[in-house]
């Protein structure tokens, strides 16, 4: 787990580039250089063992494979791994299930940056 937000690893899962490049920018903002992509719940999974990453965002819907699925099978081979859901209005119906796969936390969209600066200097204090 890193200590220094110069040295974390991100991962953005998304199915949506306007998404994921405003969270690279956030990140960025943030101080966070090492940043990863997945655009399907697949990709999510192979990046996330390729990586190792520190904080994974994580959507809720996308395709090939859910948010929730992928949370669950990284969980099971990883499963002190921060993994924050976002979700949207309409999916909450599936924040228990996250809940209980363990998701870390969750991250309203669209992505508000108060909230994902909360979100980071949570971690970084816990870290």
């Amino acid at each position: 787990m890193a200590t220094e937000i110069s040295k974390a690893k991100v991962l953005i899962c998304d199915d949506s580039m306007m998404i994921r490049k405003k969270m690279k920018a956030l990140l960025s903002d943030y101080g966070i250089t090492e940043l990863y992509e997945a655009t399907n719940g697949r990709e999510a999974v192979e990046k996330f063992v390729e990586v190792t990453p520190d904080i994974t965002f994580m959507d809720i819907v996308m395709p090939e494979m859910t948010g929730v699925e992928a949370l669950r099978m990284i969980k099971t081979s990883a499963p002190n791994a921060k993994i924050i859901m976002a979700t949207s209005i309409g999916t909450e119906g599936n924040l228990s299930e996250a809940i209980k796969y363990g998701a870390s936390d969750f991250l309203q969209k669209p992505v508000d940056e108060e909230q994902l600066r909360k979100l980071l200097d949570n971690y970084f204090k816990e870290a």
